[in-house]
């Protein structure tokens, strides 16, 4: 049957399109044929209904001149006044034919014979002249019996007309049954294209909408395969290069990012080397001044070295060259590590720390959890203000563990929260603070996400920012079987 489908989205548009408008069109013809009948119909009742009733009323009248014509010929005998009647005669049997030629019942032709059968009797009487009293009365009561059969005409005209209008309903009522009819079998027409519309398209817009989708989160893995119409089959194509191209330049970003990291870390470990024998007098005892002088050097370089890590590691993420290392901890070890590390920037910014950690055993990547708490503490430091509080907790929620830093800061603005989890997006530096490389929350978020878990701005507990971290205390492997059944 899929054989029989056009090949192309326009044919199917003008499959669906021709299939609706024949029916429809031919329902709207076989309407105004309907009408038309009816309209027909309605005008030839209307007229034979007034040309009867005129004819009617002629026909009363006629007899009553007629009747009025006779008994002055009775009285006066004079030749006009039989003129008139014959005249008066003559009108009436002419009427009576045309009635003859309109009236359609069975007892027509006998009524009007009737009625011509008594005109004949009364001019049998009329034209004798002068009649005897007797014969008088005989006279009028033919002229009664004359009215009564024209009544039966009128009767049976009547009847006629009844008939005319009730054909005339069940016309209309039988006209609308099938319009009525007709429009009924649009509706499963109707139904059969949109379901033959969706079974065809359904499934290719689900694959461009996943594919766009993919896309725009940066997951560059899956190839985009459209199966469809050609012109979304096409459009599948176009993707599917769209995707290559922006995975060839998130390599080469990666590669460039991999590069400029190593090129950086041998000088860098250099000065690192450097300022420790410093510290450690290998070329003197330093005095107060230049104690402190490298001790900067020292701290900045560490500072350096983390940005190196933070550059590597989300280079590593991106070229999809890295994964979990789950192993069993503990949480305390790693914070009381990762502070460590951050004291003396801590004591120079003369920040105080708010630390609330429960001894829960984490089975999840201990590297990744460690750069997780440094992104947020560094993030913390450089914008708490002198003499400010950090707010360090973690504990178990259930079957999940909750990581709060919140500082004394500036906090986030609004409209920069969709975006700050971005890589490379810096935002509004606050005044006296200097921009970073817009690459820890981004890495802190993808380290996070790994872990099945989420990152979520918290706000009314603190002044600054207050970042809540909830992930499984026990981190589980992603399936790579179900990863290629999602991208079949």
């Amino acid at each position: 049957m899929p054989w029989l489908l056009p090949k192309s989205l326009n044919g199917l548009l003008l499959l669906g399109l021709g299939i609706l408008a024949g029916p429809l069109l031919l329902a709207i013809v076989h309407a105004a044929i309907q009408m038309r009948h009816l309209s027909d119909a309605s005008q030839r009742l209307v007229s034979d209904s007034v040309q009867t009733t005129r004819l009617s009323q002629d026909m009363y009248s006629q007899i009553a001149l007629l009747e009025r014509s006779a008994r002055l010929y009775q009285v006066l005998g004079e030749p006009a006044v039989l003129t008139a009647f014959r005249e008066h005669e003559a009108k009436l049997g002419a009427i009576a034919a045309v009635l003859r030629q309109r009236l359609r019942a069975p007892d027509a032709e006998k009524q009007l014979q009737g009625l011509l059968d008594v005109q004949a009797q009364i001019h049998a009487v009329v034209v004798q002249g002068r009649v005897p009293a007797s014969r008088a009365a005989e006279l009028a009561q033919s002229f009664v019996v004359l009215e009564d059969a024209a009544s039966g005409v009128v009767g049976l005209n009547n009847e006629q007309i009844d008939a005319d209008v009730g054909a005339l309903q069940n016309g209309t009522d039988k006209a609308q049954r099938e319009l009525f009819f007709e429009s009924t079998m649009l509706v499963p027409l109707v139904l059969i294209v949109v379901l033959l519309f969706a079974l065809r398209l359904s499934r290719p817009l689900r694959q461009i909408d996943r594919a766009i989708g993919e896309l725009g989160r940066g997951n560059f893995s899956n190839g985009v395969v459209v199966d469809g119409p050609v012109d979304l089959e096409r459009l599948g194509h176009q993707l599917e290069w769209l995707r290559n191209r922006l995975l060839e330049l998130a390599h080469e970003r990666n590669r460039f990012l991999r590069h400029m990291s190593h090129e950086l870390k041998t000088p860098l470990a250099n000065i690192r080397e450097g300022t420790e024998l410093l510290m450690d007098g290998a070329v003197g005892e330093l005095d107060s001044g230049q104690r402190e002088v490298t001790e900067i050097l020292r701290d900045n370089g560490i500072k350096l070295q983390r940005l190196i890590e933070n550059l590597l590691s989300f280079s590593a993420w991106q070229s999809n060259n890295t994964g979990l290392e789950v192993s069993e901890f503990r949480l305390r070890p790693v914070v009381k590590q990762v502070l460590e590390n951050q004291q003396l920037t801590l004591v120079s910014q003369r920040v105080r720390l708010d630390v609330l950690i429960e001894d829960v055993t984490l089975v999840a990547d201990r590297g990744k959890i460690r750069l997780i708490l440094e992104n947020l503490l560094s993030n913390a430091i450089k914008y708490s203000p002198r003499g400010g509080v950090i707010v360090v907790r973690a504990g178990a929620s259930g079957e999940d563990l909750q990581l709060e830093v919140a500082d004394s800061g500036p906090g986030i603005a609004p409209e920069e929260r969709a975006r700050i989890f971005d890589a490379f997006y810096t935002g509004r530096s606050p005044s006296g603070h200097v921009k970073g490389t817009g690459i820890g929350l981004s890495v802190l978020n993808e380290f996070v996400n790994v872990h099945q878990g989420t990152v979520e701005i918290v706000d009314g507990e603190f002044p600054g920012a207050h970042f809540r971290i909830r992930m499984p205390l026990r981190a589980v492997l992603p399936d790579p079987t179900k990863k290629q059944a999602d991208a079949a």
